[in-house]
């Protein structure tokens, strides 16, 4: 007669290895997480930029691009109307850091404050970093 099924301890084996396995993989996929985090939060700044820059050059009059580390959001506003606003801590769980804390973008495109602004997103162990031309051009 055949049985069907296994014994505890082929079970035990299996889970053990299986533990193993899990323990060693668990910190890639939190690192992937993160960096996946961090590029998807670069790409929305990179955006921002670029949508504060649009929004001066069709209205034809100054935006100003607020950037809060504290909070970790940007802020675009024309005349006290908010062009639009992203909050990285709250989509992406990232921290910003940057060395200025706003941008402004004249009605022909040209930026004021933006020469080689710098904004680090970073999360966990991860840490990436956006530069903004006085054009406006954005890299990361």
């Amino acid at each position: 007669m055949q049985r069907c099924g296994m014994s505890i301890l082929e079970l035990t084996v299996v889970l053990a290895l299986s533990a193993i396995l899990l323990t060693i993989a668990l910190p890639q996929i939190g690192h992937v997480r993160d960096a996946a985090a961090v590029r998807d939060a670069l790409g929305e700044a990179a955006a921002d930029f670029s949508a504060a820059r649009e929004a001066a050059l069709a209205r034809g009059r100054p935006v100003a691009l607020v950037i809060d580390t504290a909070a970790a959001t940007l802020t675009a506003r024309t005349t006290g109307t908010i062009v639009l606003l992203s909050r990285f801590r709250q989509s992406y769980g990232v921290a910003i850091a940057t060395n200025r804390d706003s941008a402004v973008y004249d009605g022909r495109g040209l930026g004021y404050g933006v020469s080689n602004l710098s904004l680090i997103v970073h999360r966990g162990a991860v840490a990436e970093t956006l530069v903004v031309s006085r054009l406006g051009r954005v890299r990361w």
